[in-house]
């Protein structure tokens, strides 16, 4: 192999690095997603929930504590697979 050919070779192999992009376009990864977001949007749900059907019962004439008790159970039956259900 002559010099020429030698030299033409590191160029086209470096050309076809550089141009081929894979050590250039790598995407950044995306955060992870915490679970401690996950377990507050079910909190925020349960309260949520529970205030509206624990409302929903005082309209019908329930006592308040009676209506949370009763909502707060409701919730639990109805929801149990969420991690807010076992609080």
């Amino acid at each position: 192999m002559t010099a020429f050919n030698r030299i033409a070779l590191v160029v086209l192999a470096a050309t076809s690095l550089c141009l081929a992009g894979c050590l250039f376009s790598k995407k950044p990864r995306k955060p992870k997603e915490s679970k401690a977001i996950a377990s507050q949007v079910d909190e925020e749900f349960k309260q949520r929930w529970i205030e509206k059907r624990a409302g929903e019962l005082m309209t019908r004439g329930v006592s308040p504590d009676i209506a949370r008790g009763q909502a707060i159970e409701e919730f639990r039956l109805n929801y149990g697979y969420t991690s807010a259900a076992g609080k």
